[in-house]
């Protein structure tokens, strides 16, 4: 008699499929077709200042700007920075460097002088594209100040400022012909933008992105949608970002859609105006711009009509699952999906489909793209978990930088030999390949021996009537190492919460280690500029209100 082998749980690693195919074009050649299929249809709107561009409009203006770069020198290779909140030039520079090989540099609108000075600096920019002032910020001023210590930056230009027509004059004595010619010397696979990430320790790290990387994943990222030509995206998440230039710039022009800049800087209001006013069919945002939006007296007054409204993005940050609901539920966004990824990787490595049950696009952050591979692994060892097991997500395949530029050692902290990229990200999979985050690795509170996850709290609390955002971060504790704060931002006209009503709240529905025993009433979150929760400053404000002892 033989007895049965026990089956060993399925590892927790999914591939994804090989369709759609992904496109094998330069940027720039690849705007050249689509402007050839949908010359009249639009291509790009900016509600600020009612400037609106055709594609055929759109291709030819791209053309300028690229005979502009040529005849001012710029080279393959070059590195131009950009530096604005949303604008059309943001987008104009983003395709003529591509068009002409230049390498894009993304840079963060709220960069301080010691920020843009490194950024300029590191990335070696030769070129820069610049606002004049941004809220409070004097950019010409900036500049001047940290210029003598950018040795390879030769010129800026100034898009609000004669500096702008006098560098696209510069093009009327460049044949359009030098374009072509450039152009057909690139390779998909050049470096093509670079991205600084938001580093929580050290200088920011410029991950190093390719027209394969970022074309093919903002393509991805629309098919999954299920865009078309007739498909208006209203983008309110900033151009510097991934979300803005790749997911929503390239996913749009990939398909012939059409790219709404509702304002320079993210304001709800500007925001659901501009879907009302463009009939936008796709919304994307943070979750905090979502909460925001629906936060709006008018929005249940009725003064913007959103029916236009579909299908769009959540990402950038964990999506709380009420806000998700809410935006179902309150702006008809019935085809909204999650995505999960980093500027490292495109961004894009999972995302919920517009199929999915609304219990699968709220619970999760999706399956597997096409053309990658993801795996969970135990941090420590480096082994791929069973399906359900918590460990660090990783990534492989097409969307994966280059590097960091000029910085092959952090390179190889994050990209192993065999071409995994560790996110840092503590994920499970279920046995259908959905992913779900559970928290950073660096975010994980470890109370008395239990390991604690964030992210779960934070997710329990939202159901609470009197709470319109949350977020829990750990802090030093005497007796059990850490222990919980919540941060809490009350909806209007709710009275304050203790840490006794939350424990109430809580009791018989967490475990009591998962409890938060500290609570902060406040206005605001800290914040990046792409919306993102500054944790680690979250747990220094909270050592120091509450007279805790450092770590």
């Amino acid at each position: 008699m033989t007895t049965a082998r026990p089956q060993r749980p399925r590892q927790a690693y999914r591939r994804g499929g090989t369709e759609p195919a992904l496109p094998r074009e330069t940027i720039g050649a690849n705007l050249a077709r689509v402007a050839s299929e949908h010359p009249h249809r639009d291509a790009l709107v900016e509600c600020a200042t009612g400037r609106r561009w055709t594609y055929a409009q759109f291709d030819a203006a791209v053309d300028e700007f690229a005979r502009a770069l040529v005849g001012a020198g710029i080279l393959a290779g070059d590195r131009v920075g950009i530096w604005s909140p949303n604008c059309a030039e943001w987008v104009l520079t983003q395709y003529a460097t591509a068009r002409v090989g230049a390498i894009l540099v993304s840079l963060n609108p709220a960069y301080r002088v010691h920020e843009i000075e490194y950024a300029l600096t590191q990335s070696g920019t030769r070129l820069l594209v610049a606002a004049s002032r941004v809220k409070t910020s004097d950019y010409p001023a900036m500049v001047a100040e940290v210029r003598d210590a950018c040795p390879e930056l030769e010129r800026v230009v100034h898009i609000d400022a004669p500096d702008w027509p006098d560098l696209l004059s510069e093009g009327s004595t460049v044949a359009l012909a030098a374009v072509r010619e450039r152009a057909a010397t690139l390779s998909p696979d050049d470096a093509i933008n670079i991205e600084y990430t938001s580093g929580t320790t050290g200088y920011p790290k410029g991950a190093t992105l390719s027209h394969h990387n970022i074309l093919g994943n903002g393509f991805q990222v629309a098919e999954i949608q299920g865009w078309t030509e007739l498909d208006r995206v209203c983008l309110p998440v900033p151009f510097y970002h991934c979300f803005g230039m790749v997911m929503g710039n390239l996913g749009a022009t990939s398909h012939g859609a059409a790219i709404v800049i509702p304002a320079p800087l993210f304001d709800p209001a500007a925001t659901l105006r501009a879907v009302h006013a463009e009939r936008c069919t796709a919304l994307y945002g943070v979750p905090t711009m979502f909460i925001a939006e629906l936060a709006l007296p008018e929005l249940d007054e009725g003064e913007y009509d959103l029916s236009s409204l579909r299908t769009g993005v959540m990402a950038g940050s964990p999506c709380p699952v009420e806000v998700m609901k809410r935006a179902i539920d309150r702006m008809g966004l019935t085809e909204m999906t999650i995505c999960y990824g980093m500027t490292e990787t495109s961004p894009v490595s999972t995302q919920t489909r517009r199929e999915d049950s609304v219990e699968r696009r709220v619970g999760t952050v999706g399956r597997v793209h096409p053309h990658l591979e993801i795996k969970i692994v135990d941090p420590a060892t480096g082994d791929t978990v069973a399906e359900g097991a918590a460990g660090e997500f990783c990534t492989r395949g097409y969307s994966v930088m280059l590097g960091y530029w000029r910085d092959p050692a952090r390179t190889t902290e994050v990209i192993d030999s065999a071409g995994w990229m560790h996110t840092g990200d503590l994920a499970t999979m279920d046995a259908d390949g959905y992913v779900s985050i559970v928290g950073r690795i660096k975010d994980m509170v470890i109370r008395g021996g239990e390991n604690v996850y964030p992210r779960e709290i934070e997710e329990f609390l939202y159901a609470h009537p009197d709470i319109e955002d949350i977020q829990v971060v750990g802090v030093p504790d005497d007796h059990y190492g850490e222990e919980l704060v919540a941060w809490i931002k009350l909806r209007p006209g709710a009275a304050d919460l203790t840490p006794t009503e939350i424990r109430d709240f809580c009791t018989g529905r967490l475990a009591h280690y998962k409890i938060p025993r500290y609570v902060m009433i406040v206005d605001s979150f800290p914040m990046t500029v792409t919306g993102k929760v500054r944790k680690i400053e979250m747990r220094q404000q909270s050592i120091t209100h509450l007279a805790l002892p450092p770590t």
